[in-house]
């Protein structure tokens, strides 16, 4: 069995080697937002939105995230420090004066009038015992207990990991502080050193060596190092927000005492509170959070980790929301998406990622100043897509020759010959394309040192060549459509566009010798390629200037003498618009006669070219009727109205008529 293999189908859950998304089908899906109206980074963030191919989309990322916020405010009390603090000291207070009680003599009854001195407030009760002389050795081991417990947690809070180091009996808490406040002198040091600008990087490893045991998270570098303390740093002080005055005030004061006590730790974590708001200056350090109902009070290490979740979680949802300018997935943190979702969801962010990347680097998009912009590949796509809808509806017996196949009369070879593309069905130019492979075989020879040659050749796609073929009968086709704001509010944009596209694709694939200009009008008309009406957004601009727009397709028609005239236009309104002497686009409504005769004179221009007019009326405008009929009348055309979910179908079906007329 040595060096055989057995292949079987991939049962293991999703194609390991599949790509992310089908990017084709994904243009399609912006594409028809786009068509709709939509501007392309609108569709393309409303399709990372909702996700495809069975993928989460950022909103589902988005609800898990917001729905573990909810969870993490609900955890526990922020403020159980003090209650923790409280218990301690009243189980030291019952426990003296329980001794007290029992001792006889004037200093026990002095004692205990101290004791009934002290402020009834926490902190203010834990400042006030500090110089008091404990007759208990059981009460004066739980004061102390506060004072170790209030330095852990606060140090804890920063270090993240350290509390439980600082938690050993007497001698190993003492080794252990000791070992922090060494760590703490080597961090400022590097800290600072990197403020000024420095390389830090062989610090950054000498101290990782040194005190990489204290940082269980293994930063890799010092900005990551900072980035972990100054979130921490961050969370505290929300937390401190977060409590109401009276807890504030008294938590504070108790972590001043705490740090009092070892005036050589207060400093280093100053010293560190203050390079980290100098590096990190941009942190939200001021917002409180919102804290749920019920849960089990925690401690302030604890209540500072469980604010930094919820920060994290925030930060994420904002994210995952790209409600801010410019926001681009690339903000999205992965890691921190992985830790509180789960591998799963970090794979779907990055499928996301990619399908971005890909939609660019495929060529469907490109990016430049004004943002996204579809690329003429894209629209070449679109078009494609589009005109597949539309022969999928129109009947085999009204194709026309899209299909026709042969050469002789209808096709003539000019004697050139190209590059063969997908979905040709020219006739392949055999020389040319065993010469191409001949050629590129010999060139491949010659960039190796020794070729072994077996004699035969091997042909690639890239080889092939089509032989170019020039129709008899030839069109130049001027497709007027109407882009006036009503076509947005009646849904009637997005087949416009489409319908368009479609044409225009199949005269660029099949009818390659035809003149096809697209032409939009509202209080003016203006000449568009595929991808400019692609792009074209609606306009709050009133008026139908079909005067300028039949104006503009006259000019195209005298470009091209030798060549049938065609005049479509797809509109819903009359007239409203035309062009005075100076040139000036003026709108009226209802529509006047000087309106009316204006676009007339023009359809009279028409007739004498010999242009064939056909109008596509959209909707039930009466005075649209009784003029398109009279324009149909005068100009010898025809009237069509479909209803615009078949546009494209009528428009295309009609061009396929009038070339199979002409042959």
């Amino acid at each position: 069995m040595h060096g055989r293999f057995r292949y079987t189908p991939w049962h293991g859950g999703p194609d390991p080697l599949a790509p992310p998304f089908d990017v084709r089908s994904a243009l399609d899906e912006i594409g028809q937002d786009v068509l709709a109206g939509g501007s392309l980074r609108e569709s393309l963030r409303e399709l990372l939105r909702r996700g495809m191919d069975g993928r989460r989309g950022l909103d589902d990322l988005a609800e898990r995230v917001r729905r573990l916020r909810e969870a993490a405010r609900r955890r526990g009390d922020l403020g159980g420090t003090l209650d923790q603090v409280g218990a301690m000291l009243d189980q030291a207070l019952a426990e003296e004066r329980d001794t007290l009680a029992g001792e006889p003599g004037d200093d026990a009854r002095l004692a205990e009038m101290d004791l009934a001195t002290i402020p009834d407030d926490v902190a203010g009760a834990v400042r006030a015992l500090g110089d008091y002389e404990w007759h208990s050795p059981e009460a004066r081991a739980t004061y102390q207990q506060i004072q170790q417990m209030l330095q852990r947690e606060v140090v804890g809070a920063q270090f993240e990991g350290l509390k439980q180091a600082l938690s050993g009996n007497d001698a190993q808490s003492r080794e252990a502080m000791q070992a922090v406040k060494d760590m703490l002198a080597d961090l400022n040091q590097l800290l600072a050193a990197h403020a000024r600008g420095e390389d830090t990087e062989d610090q950054f490893r000498e101290f990782m060596d040194k005190h990489g045991d204290l940082f269980p998270e293994r930063p890799e570098n010092v900005d990551e190092l900072i980035d972990a303390l100054a979130r921490r740093q961050a969370a505290a002080e929300r937390l401190m927000a977060s409590l109401s005055p009276e807890q504030r005030d008294q938590l504070s004061r108790l972590m001043s005492e705490a740090m009092g006590s070892d005036p050589d730790l207060a400093s280093q974590m100053a010293q560190l509170s203050d390079n980290l708001r100098a590096l990190r200056p941009g942190l939200d350090r001021r917002s409180p959070v919102q804290q749920g109902q019920g849960g089990e009070p925690m401690g302030y290490g604890d209540a500072v980790g469980a604010v930094a979740e919820l920060a994290d979680l925030e930060q994420l949802g904002e994210q995952l929301g790209q409600g801010y300018f410019g926001a681009t997935l690339d903000d999205v943190d992965v890691e921190r998406l992985e830790q509180y979702l789960g591998a799963d969801a970090a794979r779907d962010m990055e499928a996301l990622r990619q399908l971005e990347r890909e939609l660019e680097r495929q060529g469907y998009v490109s990016r430049g100043d004004d943002g996204l912009r579809l690329t003429p590949r894209a629209v070449r796509r679109l078009g494609e897509t589009a005109l597949k809808r539309v022969f999928e509806r129109v009947d085999a017996a009204g194709r026309g020759d899209h299909d026709d196949r042969a050469a002789g009369q209808a096709d003539e070879l000019t004697g050139l010959s190209r590059q063969w593309e997908f979905g040709d069905e020219l006739p392949i130019d055999t020389v040319r394309t065993v010469s191409n492979a001949l050629q590129r075989t010999a060139r491949a020879a010659r960039t190796r040192e020794s070729a072994h040659s077996t004699g035969a050749v091997e042909l690639l796609v890239e080889d092939f060549e089509v032989a170019e073929t020039e129709r008899r009968s030839v069109a130049a086709v001027a497709l007027c459509v109407d882009m006036s704001f009503s076509m947005l509010q009646e849904g009637r944009w997005g087949p416009m566009k489409q319908t368009a596209l479609a044409l225009s694709h199949l005269v660029q694939t099949r009818f390659r010798h035809d003149a096809l200009q697209i032409i939009g009008f509202n209080l003016a008309a203006r000449r568009l390629t595929p991808t400019e009406l692609t792009e074209a957004e609606p306009e709050w601009v009133q008026g139908t200037n079909l005067q300028h727009a039949l104006m503009l397709a006259a000019r195209h028609l005298r470009r091209h003498p030798d060549a049938e005239p065609v005049v479509l236009v797809v509109t819903d309104g009359e007239p409203t618009a035309h062009l005075e002497a100076d040139g000036r686009p003026t709108f009226h409504w209802p529509a006047t006669q000087t309106t009316i005769r204006a676009t007339v004179a023009q359809v009279d221009e028409l007739r004498r070219s010999g242009a064939q007019l056909n109008v596509f009326m959209l909707g039930e405008d009466p005075g649209l009727a009784r003029f398109v009929d009279a324009v149909a009348r005068r100009a010898g055309g025809r009237v069509f109205t479909p209803d615009v979910s078949r546009l494209g179908e009528y428009v295309v079906a009609d061009y396929l008529r009038t070339r199979r007329g002409r042959r």
